[in-house]
């Protein structure tokens, strides 16, 4: 069986890209428990990785001065990687694969591109045919890893965890159950409409829920015109945290509902119930592993729109979402009292499935 003592792993994507390959750190570390690891992630990704136990090291790939792209450079060669993860699938990480001198490397190819040559390994996978997190545990097979693949899972610090709880008891007072909105979504036809999340949070506020909207600091002005359009006040929190306070909020939330996206993941990644609200990703490649998940998606054919966009309006994947089966989901994974006091309690959920 061979064995790396110093493993780099690569992903540059996006949060929700990132939070997906964490399952295969601890399948590493049972794999060699004295190897060490390093996760390399885009900038604003990192801090789902911060808390991970299982990692030495996260670094963070510079994309605008080129001096400190070479001295980047320089300094993952003389890391002394012997093993390199790469779970991107794009040329950047494959040349900075190479570059490490790593004697393994391992990537993913699925254009057949140039950038095959710079692994040793290549792996053979049918994109779209798998979870994404299964997709991943592909690169483990070179390593003659096949253990079960556990779910994503996010790692508070415990100066984080501490905070959420005080933010959660100051948003939420009186043991009141607080739900997280997320609207916002990468592309414009993956989202949900801004009315119909106003008029969900008034429908949630009536019965007596905290609705808090989350998002990141260019998202702000979408939670203050879905304020506008709502008559109850739920709160925007949309980027007023950072992304470890955020995972700590959803830990100690009730539910986060919300498109499918980075925060999705993330929730589901801490142990938070989730309502996904799916359009032309298909959640069987791009759901949420978890115990408390439920997924409203209309499985429809999104290839003639997906690019440049969708025409199909109110018919659209999305828009027939309805409000009504929404808040039904949202009231069967709702306790609607949820104990503050003492926030490790186990929580009290309704029954929740896995399907539309």
């Amino acid at each position: 069986m061979m064995s790396l003592k110093r493993i780099l792993l690569i992903k540059l994507r996006y949060i929700g890209d990132v939070v997906l390959s964490t399952p295969l750190l601890p399948m590493l570390a049972k794999w060699n428990p004295s190897a060490s690891l390093t996760f390399l992630v885009n900038r604003g990704t990192e801090e789902v990785l911060l808390g991970n136990p299982y990692l030495r090291e996260v670094l963070v790939l510079p994309r605008e001065r080129l001096k400190e792209q070479f001295d980047f450079i320089l300094a993952l060669r003389r890391s002394n990687f012997d093993g390199v993860l790469d779970l991107t699938d794009g040329d950047r990480s494959a040349f900075l694969s190479l570059m490490t001198g790593a004697s393994f490397r391992v990537g993913y190819n699925r254009e057949g591109r140039l950038r095959g040559k710079c692994y040793t390994h290549v792996v053979s996978s049918a994109y779209g045919s798998m979870h994404m997190v299964d997709y991943h545990a592909q690169a483990l097979r070179c390593l003659g890893i096949s253990d079960p693949v556990a779910e994503p899972k996010i790692f508070l610090r415990p100066n984080d965890e501490e905070c959420s709880k005080q933010l959660l008891r100051t948003l939420a007072p009186g043991d009141r159950p607080l739900v997280l909105l997320s609207p916002s979504a990468r592309y414009r036809f993956k989202a949900w409409a801004p009315s119909r999340f106003a008029a969900l949070a008034d429908r949630l506020a009536s019965h007596g829920v905290v609705v808090v909207l989350i998002g990141s600091r260019r998202e702000f002005h979408l939670g203050q015109h879905i304020l506008e359009l709502c008559h109850s006040r739920p709160l925007n929190l949309m980027g007023k945290t950072s992304l470890s306070q955020l995972a700590g909020l959803m830990k100690y939330s009730s539910l986060f509902i919300g498109n499918d996206g980075g925060p999705m993941h993330m929730a589901g990644a801490v142990g938070c119930p989730v309502l996904g609200l799916f359009g032309p990703t298909d959640p069987s490649v791009w759901g949420v592993r978890g115990e408390h998940v439920s997924i409203i998606y209309k499985n429809m054919d999104c290839q003639e729109c997906f690019y440049p966009g969708c025409h199909r309006g109110e018919e659209s994947c999305m828009g027939r979402i309805t409000l009504e089966e929404v808040f039904e989901k949202a009231q069967g994974m709702l306790s609607i009292r949820k104990p503050l006091a003492g926030m490790e309690a186990s929580r009290h959920y309704g029954k929740a499935g896995r399907g539309a």
